[in-house]
């Protein structure tokens, strides 16, 4: 009993600290990362819009006191050349960043942005840049203002070094995209997180969540884990205290505590049996004269003893018994009704006890389950669906502890492999006079012939029959939830819109079966090529749609050419002719401007149409800020 009430306190003490102390991770990081954000604003203000080099190396060397913030800082302009940095580094100067990934998300959010980690070109070891855009007067993109973190030894991560959860407890940091950024075992920064299959909640937090959680890690050893946000970095920080070390003092107390009840009950244990027979051997008389009684080889119990206590209890007992077989032969009279009206009812009925056990079940309900009436409840529960039964107890005791019905649709698997839909409505059976709650009788439907029919018709309703795929009504719902999440936390969303190049002669010549059959391997091909997280819909015709849920801009590039080039290589053939199609993809993300999902679908709308005009098999970005409100065509080879 020591051990379980004190395993439940330590982990919720163990879990509490580690919340605790993963919330001011948390904050200090951010606040790290935000005085290096005004740091580099600061500094942005002195260099002004200038690209004169000498300029901005003179304003690097009077800020000089940066350098306890950062490894160094670099300064691009608006081509994504480094014009400047400091301390001066050989090879730097001159870098091209324009094609880097943090590079394309400050031009198109215009907003500060810590880079994913990657491999130092100038310094050849792993680093964050910490950037801020340079804008004109006008508003428009004129470079970034850079800070430089070493992973290896960035004051970002100082606090986290200092971390102490005992022997074994450690804390760490990831970006959102998976990699490490800090660690005790300096080997795995810059490395991916564990999959989703080994730790689920880490692949949760990656997302967003923040919690507390007992899982795995790394070791293969069970930890409490606690997860917190640095929202401005778009960073994860986790603490881990394995379940081992956090019991390790109480398993200290438990073992001296079993030593020494040990000794205390071999020394106690002669005596007491010997006091505790002697005072027992009348209630032994009593017990043989009662079993005799229940078993009928006498009428009533008769002791010879001058306990006065015991003469009572067996005046008492003779009394109970003679009312009890009288109000048997009632009992079973009303038994004999009652089973009659349930095994003849067409409906699946049962019988439960005040505990919540069920006692009986009528031969409809049996067939309907396909169990026997000898099999025990522990056993056919097991067989109620996972997602199910939880719920389905919770429920079941509190209208035992409350007196309300049990009103509850749950699915139920068969021996032979058989899934049903159950609807039970049980309600409990209370003596009148006092309120005292006898059990619960119920009635069980299969309604399994219903459901499916409803979720037949709920696929149907946002479905398109052809493909698959979701239709426009599905797409537009899910395009609203998305939505909803980027306004509520920013989550970044990208678009894809496109339709089919040459689709028209495929339905000409070869008929709308031929057009039907390169529709279908369209979709199957969209829909391998995507991450199963992401909605793709046959909006009307040959118009596609592909929503892409927390995912840059610099990712949803990436699979809208992986489309493209997927496509183009399918092929149909009628009459010895073999037709092909390709694609014009409009691209975009959700931006702090949109008002409402039709802006984000007129921009994506917008960018299939420029793919077309320039010659289609095309893939073109179209962003709010694009420079004079014009697509731009997205290149692979850049």
């Amino acid at each position: 009993m020591s051990w379980q009430l004190g395993k439940t306190m330590v982990q919720e003490t163990n879990m509490s600290h580690l919340r605790y102390e993963a919330t001011l991770l948390a904050d200090e990081v951010t606040q790290q990362v935000e005085m290096r954000f005004q740091a580099l604003e600061r500094l942005r203000g002195k260099i002004g819009a200038t690209d004169d080099a000498a300029w901005i190396s003179y304003q690097l060397q009077q800020n000089d006191s940066l350098i306890a913030l950062f490894e160094g800082i670099v300064v691009a302009n608006r081509e994504g050349t480094v014009v400047a940095d400091w301390p001066a580094i050989v090879g730097r100067v001159g870098l091209q960043t324009a094609e880097l990934e943090y590079f394309r998300m400050l031009r198109g959010t215009r907003h500060p942005y810590v880079s994913e980690p990657f491999i130092g070109r100038a310094s050849g070891v792993p680093i964050v840049l910490i950037t801020v855009p340079r804008l004109t007067d006008e508003g428009e993109f004129d470079g970034f203002v850079g800070g430089i973190l070493n992973l290896d030894s960035s004051g970002v991560f100082g606090r986290l070094a200092r971390v102490r959860l005992g022997e074994k407890g450690y804390a760490g940091v990831a970006t959102a995209s998976g990699k490490v950024l800090y660690h005790p075992e300096t080997s795995l920064i810059n490395a991916s997180v564990p999959s989703k299959d080994f730790n689920p909640w880490l692949d949760m937090a990656l997302d967003g969540w923040e919690g507390d959680v007992v899982s795995k890690i790394l070791d293969g050893q069970t930890a409490l884990q606690s997860y917190a946000q640095v929202w401005p970095a778009s960073w994860v920080v986790g603490l881990y205290l394995p379940i081992e070390q956090a019991q390790l003092p109480l398993a200290n107390f438990i073992r001296k505590l079993w030593w020494l009840w040990v000794s205390l009950a071999l020394l106690m244990l002669p005596l007491l049996w010997w006091m505790l027979g002697r005072e027992l051997t009348p209630l032994k008389h009593l017990e043989r004269q009662i079993g005799e009684v229940g078993l009928g080889h006498r009428e009533n119990v008769s002791l010879a003893t001058n306990m006065q206590e015991l003469q009572q209890v067996a005046l008492t007992f003779n009394r109970v018994e003679e009312e009890r077989q009288l109000l048997l032969g009632h009992l079973q009279e009303r038994e004999a009704f009652l089973d009659s009206v349930l095994n003849a009812a067409p409906q699946g009925m049962f019988v439960a006890n005040i505990k919540g056990d069920i006692t009986y079940m009528n031969p409809a309900l049996l067939e309907m389950l396909g169990i026997s009436a000898d099999l025990p409840m522990e056993t056919w529960l097991t067989q109620v669906h996972l997602d199910d039964i939880k719920g389905a107890q919770d429920l079941w005791l509190h209208s035992l502890r409350t007196g309300s019905d049990f009103v509850r649709q749950l699915r139920f698997l068969r021996s032979d492999d058989e899934l049903l839909w159950l609807d039970i409505h049980a309600r409990v059976v209370m003596i009148s006079q006092d309120g005292h709650t006898l059990g619960l009788v119920g009635v069980v439907k299969d309604i399994t012939e219903r459901r499916e029919q409803e979720a037949i018709q709920r696929w149907e309703a946002e479905h398109d029959p052809l493909t698959g795929l979701l239709n426009r009504r599905g797409f537009e719902r899910r395009l609203d939830e998305a939505f909803a999440d980027f306004q509520k936390t920013s989550t970044p969303s990208a678009l894809l819109l496109f339709d089919l190049d040459h689709f028209k002669p495929i339905n000409d010549e070869g008929g709308h079966a031929l057009g039907d059959e390169m529709l279908r391997r369209i979709a199957q091909v969209v829909a391998w090529e995507v991450r199963r997280s992401d909605h793709v819909a046959r909006q009307g015709g040959d118009e596609f749609g592909v929503l892409l849920p927390s995912c840059t801009l610099s990712q949803a590039m990436k699979i809208a050419e992986s489309l493209r080039h997927a496509v183009g290589e399918i092929s149909v053939t009628h009459q010895g002719k073999e037709y092909m199609v390709t694609l014009s993809i409009g691209v975009t993300t959700f931006d702090e401007i949109d008002a409402s999902v039709s802006h984000v679908l007129a921009r994506a709308d917008a960018g299939s149409y420029e793919a077309k005009g320039q010659g289609r098999d095309g893939v073109v970005v179209n962003m709010p800020h694009n420079k004079e409100d014009e697509p731009e065509l997205f290149d692979p080879f850049k």
